[in-house]
């Protein structure tokens, strides 16, 4: 499937659940505090702004916020919050649109670089992010490490969470360095509704060298919004890198 038809109406609708999963204060308050730091004085953009999550309450921190987003759905589903002059939204692809001005900061939250699905996708995407970043900017990314240690030899699936009306389960085709997440949610109807979406995982070198490829230095990778140390054992992480000075 296109990312537009994945990320259609019947997505937009479900997908905000505030207070709640990835709108929960103890997620979302680390995240939009460190993002408002790292821009600031200058603005920020957000590669697949989505329904605002994080753009929303960044931009009522103060920091001015302008977004990329392919899927339609999921800016209407913005424009129910806010308006095209609080937080301009430009339509296209991440790795290829352009927005005006200049930024300090790009960022990418929530495993979305990994909607792209070819290497060269998510390379261009971190152009894509240099094009945008005045010198000394800076471009986040928030990434889960890929769990194939999870994976015996022979097995295709792992089940990353589970609990009462929910089951999430990941299948991957390690050739291709592609997963397709599936989320299951049921309830004592008895019938059960899911939602798919591939991905292509990437570990943190070799993101660290698309980083290198457009430009960028590795300055900080930690395992949290609130900068816990990133080991063998953190399942997410998130990274910053930063242009030189002088780009």
């Amino acid at each position: 499937m296109e990312q537009e038809e994945i990320w259609g109406i019947d997505a937009a609708r479900g997908y905000d659940t505030p207070g709640t999963g990835m709108f929960a204060p103890e997620v979302l308050e680390p995240t939009v505090g460190r993002l408002a730091e790292l821009a600031g004085d200058g603005k920020a953009l957000e590669f697949a702004i989505g329904t605002g999550r994080v753009a929303v309450p960044l931009a009522e921190r103060g920091v001015p916020v302008t977004g990329i987003e392919l899927s339609a759905a999921m800016i209407d589903q913005l424009r129910t919050k806010v308006d095209e002059a609080t937080i301009p939204v430009i339509v296209g692809d991440m790795a290829t649109a352009v927005a005006p001005g200049e930024y300090t900061l790009v960022y990418l939250v929530y495993n979305t670089i990994s909607n792209l699905l070819t290497q060269a996708e998510q390379v261009a995407c971190f152009r894509n992010a240099a094009r945008h970043l005045t010198p000394g900017g800076r471009f986040v990314i928030e990434l889960w490490v890929p769990e194939l240690r999870k994976l015996p030899p022979g097995q295709q699936a792992t089940v990353w969470h589970c609990e009462p009306g929910y089951i999430g389960l990941d299948t991957y085709d390690v050739l291709r360095q592609h997963v397709v997440s599936h989320h299951f949610r049921f309830d004592d109807s008895k019938k059960a509704r899911l939602f798919r979406s591939p991905h292509r995982y990437v570990w943190p070198t070799e993101l660290d060298l698309m980083g290198q490829l457009a430009g960028f230095e590795l300055e900080t990778r930690h395992a949290d919004w609130s900068g816990a140390d990133f080991t063998a054992e953190s399942r997410s992480h998130v990274s910053v890198y930063r242009l030189p000075q002088d780009h």
